[in-house]
């Protein structure tokens, strides 16, 4: 059995938070701006296999990024043309977007690759890791907080600049008000279409990037299933930050604590059977916890 490495667990959070806290921001434009967001997985996954792949055609990591955010907007809009013009319901409509992104995925590895599980076989590169000036010369803090890949300072840069946009824009103004009462904001002459997209194409960029991160930081190829729910708890992390985004941060946090643990525990001899479970397992409770908090409260103000 190994010796705990508080210092390497600390990193790990912090890593293993990336995707999650994109799928999580994603979660939170969709839902201000309206717009239902039960397909964050599937498209996730899309990107995930995209990524690898456009840095493999491209041979470059950043042709790769856009690729893979590329596929996240494309993707999120053909979800919002199918729901908001053809009124497909959502939950139907991203249900079997989930359960395509698992099948499609194989199949396009399969027939580019001829495996069936990973992309290994191609040559893609990996995002860069980025070593803060200073910071890096730190005791202890320099070790936790520096030398992470580049999509980690952005997940986390993202969270300032959407609560700028969100609160602080006429732009993100809008948005929200057409997320929280479309028939008032069609009554001053807002178009409701536009800030649909508008929130759409804003999801869609964060979702890929967080699909990107998954196969071009987390690990260097994409593998089957490999988002293994970040899309779900994306969701879950937004409800239990009540749509703020530094609310949702900590909930993320917390995810991300168990994600981490549940790897450390593997490394010094947990079984990893059992493990695995920790994360899914916290978020149940989680999620009960806070919707018995939430039902408590509105019992009282009844």
């Amino acid at each position: 059995m190994g010796n705990f490495d508080i210092i390497a667990f600390a990193f790990s959070i912090i890593r293993v938070m990336t995707p999650l806290l994109f799928a999580s921001m994603a979660c939170m434009i969709f839902s201000k701006g309206g717009v239902d967001s039960i397909a964050t997985e599937g498209i996730m996954l899309f990107c995930s296999l995209a990524a690898p792949l456009g840095s493999w055609m491209f041979g470059n990591c950043w042709a790769g990024l856009l690729f893979g955010i590329f596929v996240g907007i494309l993707l999120t809009c053909i979800f919002g043309y199918v729901t908001l013009s053809l009124k497909t319901e959502p939950v139907l409509a991203g249900i079997a977007l989930n359960v395509l992104a698992g099948g499609a995925t194989i199949f396009i590895v399969y027939c580019l690759t001829g495996e069936k599980a990973s992309t290994q076989s191609i040559a893609s590169s990996t995002l860069p890791v980025i070593n803060i000036p200073l910071l890096e010369k730190v005791p202890v803090l320099g070790r936790i907080l520096s030398g992470h890949n580049i999509l980690t300072y952005v997940s986390l840069l993202s969270v300032v600049v959407l609560s700028f946009f969100l609160f602080r824009t006429k732009s993100g103004l809008r948005l929200r008000t057409v997320g929280e009462n479309p028939d008032a904001a069609e009554s001053v002459g807002l178009s409701i279409l536009k800030y649909k997209y508008m929130t759409l194409v804003i999801a869609g960029i964060l979702i890929g990037m967080g699909g990107a991160f998954m196969s071009m930081g987390y690990v260097s190829f994409f593998s089957k299933n490999m988002v293994a729910g970040r899309g779900f708890i994306g969701i879950a992390a937004e409800s239990m930050g009540h749509g703020m985004p530094g609310g949702i941060l900590l909930a993320t946090l917390l995810f991300s604590l168990a994600d981490a643990l549940s790897i450390q525990l593997q490394v010094i001899g947990m079984p990893p059977e059992l493990m695995q479970l920790m994360p899914y397992l916290v978020t149940i409770i989680a999620i009960a916890v806070y919707s018995y908090q939430r039902e408590k409260k509105r019992l009282r103000q009844a």
